[in-house]
């Protein structure tokens, strides 16, 4: 069955332009998706395809099946679907659950520019901070795809993810997954979960910051 573009000709020209130049080193996009009862799949695996025709040779597309290749799956402790894992020079734990669409769609060429270079946008004095974090820490951002608020907190997890391998950074979509919504009684957003705690509101940095230590 033929797919359907989701990006339209002035999108591709747009992104094409965004992504040559910025693109250093190659960047793996690792696609977990699952045909059977997985309303957005195809359509992330229909922009990761989009994309890595227009990264200027330096997008690579790996996709997996979530249920056929298990082993990938908990490798990379890939747990729901769809994903996108962000892989560049290392591994880095840059991941997105579900589409990023709307406003998330500038974070994820952000992200596959720094994934690119393997360094982030943060400030000397922040990235000093992250490199001192000697613990495992999973940072969860609940997003929309028209709140305008999210790619900063996505895109401030992720800078850190790059920077520091302890931290495994997710965005999640709060509408395709439902159930995480509900259990952390998503009402608004971003909404910053980390290593299970619950955060409303605050500067993203400071509040990322003051309960990681």
């Amino acid at each position: 069955m033929q797919t359907v573009p989701l990006l339209s000709e002035r999108d591709r020209k747009a992104v094409k332009n965004r992504l040559q130049g910025n693109l250093e080193n190659p960047v793996v996009m690792k696609v977990f998706t699952q045909e059977f009862e997985c309303q957005y799949c195809a359509d992330l695996r229909t922009l990761a395809e989009e994309l890595s025709e227009l990264g200027d040779g330096k997008l690579k597309l790996e996709t997996y099946d979530f249920e056929k290749d298990r082993e990938a799956a908990d490798r990379w402790k890939v747990d729901k679907i769809p994903a996108l894992l962000l892989h560049g020079a290392k591994e880095y734990k840059v991941r997105y659950f579900g589409l990023p669409a709307g406003y998330e769609f500038a974070a994820l060429l952000d992200d596959l520019i720094d994934v690119s270079r393997g360094i982030s946008r943060l400030s000397p004095s922040v990235k000093e901070r992250v490199k001192q974090i000697d613990k495992p820490v999973h940072i969860q951002v609940f997003v929309t795809p028209t709140c305008p608020y999210c790619p900063r907190a996505v895109r401030t997890a992720h800078q850190m993810a790059i920077e520091n391998e302890l931290i495994t950074a997710d965005m999640i979509e709060a509408i395709e997954f439902p159930h995480l919504a509900n259990k952390y009684d998503v009402m608004a957003v971003p909404k910053i979960v980390i290593n299970d705690k619950i955060f409303l509101k605050g500067l993203y940095r400071k509040v990322i910051f003051s309960n990681m230590y």
